[in-house]
């Protein structure tokens, strides 16, 4: 029997500083499993599910969860947190997974070996509890998703409205006559006129991203080329470069540097129901996309899109070639009898019913019938062929993390939120 739906405990936690963030999104998750209630799909086991698993190095959460279940953004639903220690919801190497079964319910918790068995009476297990100090490094704990594979995209690079990046002060010059400069170098802006913020990015504009049907351009993808800090105002303004990943050339871009922290956590779930994007390209310049590609989508924020919104990835929908009925028409005609269809009409044909009555047994051959060409197309079914993670958001576009391939993807493959 399928357990039924289960919300995260509500149990009273210590935020640490690189979790803050993560725990809003628990705390709207938790209203959101509120506001669901029972409709939405419970966590299910996956055939052959552990009931321990060790916690090695370089195991992520996502991975760690699709050993257990069918649906690996389930995991917050499963999961028991250890409430007696600082940092509930984190798992680090060496940690030991249990599963268990709670009323019915599949439950995952973690034994970091503060057990001991010191042996049975009448049957049951005796176990001494035993205290014990962790002194492991946060940065050490096991992350939602493998954080290496987009941390180059979580500031940079950046996807600029039209308007925006039309608008934005751009480089017009340098103090020393330089074609290009670099770290330590100064470079004229226009124009930059108030002293806050005083800290910029300076951004190449690149490609647009168009919507695939309406070929109206959503956003621009602009390369992050260098950090500047600003020393003077005016038109133009001087900014020295502090930190670059190329070196500055007039017409770059410039536009205020993020104060927000990069979202580091990711608390995975369905997207919106009803979204249908696609894959509009992918970051690393390839048509074929595999686990791990990051890949940008034609919907963002003004879609209700947020990190961690999970999409299923589906091929299909386009015309395909049957290539039996397309070869249909090398037929010999040597072989056929004047009393076939194919003598009259061709292999690669068929007859769809009378133009009229039928004639009568004395009316003249060929028939007078509707004849039409056999469709040599096909369309083909949607498969799914993985799933991806949205980890950040823009109006319209979405950068999105390849987390599980089925089966090669492609740009313009079609998107869809998986079962809540």
């Amino acid at each position: 029997m399928r357990p039924q739906s289960v919300c995260p405990a509500t149990a009273t936690r210590t935020p640490t500083p690189h979790l803050a963030t993560s725990l809003l999104w628990a705390g709207a998750l938790l209203a959101a499993c509120l506001l669901i209630g029972p409709a939405a799909r419970a966590a299910e086991l996956r055939p052959g599910a552990p009931e321990t698993y060790t916690v090695r190095p370089g195991d992520t959460l996502w991975g760690i969860s699709a050993r257990f279940l069918r649906d690996p953004w389930h995991w917050r639903e499963v999961w028991q947190a250890n409430t007696d220690v600082s940092n509930p919801n984190l798992i680090y190497p060496g940690d030991v997974l249990r599963l268990t079964m709670v009323d019915g319910h599949p439950r995952i918790a973690v034994d970091r070996g503060g057990e001991s068995v010191v042996g049975h009476r009448g049957g049951m297990r005796v176990v001494r509890l035993a205290p014990q100090v962790r002194t492991t490094s946060l940065k050490e704990a096991i992350p939602t998703i493998p954080i290496a594979y987009i941390g180059p995209f979580l500031t940079q690079p950046y996807v600029a409205e039209s308007d925006q990046i039309k608008g934005a002060p751009y480089v017009v010059g340098f103090p020393d006559e330089h074609i290009v400069v670099g770290v330590g170098d100064a470079a004229y802006v226009r124009r930059i006129d108030k002293v806050k913020p005083d800290r910029f990015q300076i951004l190449r504009p690149g490609e647009a991203l168009r919507d695939p049907k309406t070929n109206e351009p959503l956003g621009y993808l602009a390369t992050f080329v260098a950090s500047v800090a600003l020393e003077r105002t005016g038109d133009p303004a001087k900014v020295r470069v502090l930190r670059m990943e190329r070196e500055v050339a007039i017409g770059d871009r410039v536009i205020p540097a993020s104060a927000e922290e990069p979202l580091r956590n990711f608390f995975p779930r369905p997207a919106p129901r009803g979204l249908r994007p696609e894959i509009l390209s992918v970051l690393n310049g390839v048509t074929q996309v595999g686990q791990y590609d990051v890949v940008i989508i034609n919907a963002g924020t003004r879609d209700r899109l947020e990190p961690g919104h999970v999409f299923e990835v589906f091929q299909g929908g386009t015309k395909q070639t049957d290539q039996v009925r397309q070869n249909g028409s090398d037929w010999n005609w040597k072989e056929e009898s004047p009393l076939s269809t194919e003598f009259w009409y061709g292999a690669n044909q068929e007859i769809r019913g009378w133009r009229h009555d039928a004639p009568d047994s004395d009316a003249p051959v060929p028939p007078t019938v509707d004849v039409r060409p056999r469709r040599s197309t096909y369309i083909q079914p949607f498969e799914r062929s993985g799933l991806l993670m949205v980890f950040r958001a823009f109006e319209r576009v979405s950068f999105a993390i390849i987390l599980e391939a089925n089966r090669p993807m492609h740009v313009h493959d079609r998107i869809a939120p998986p079962p809540a």
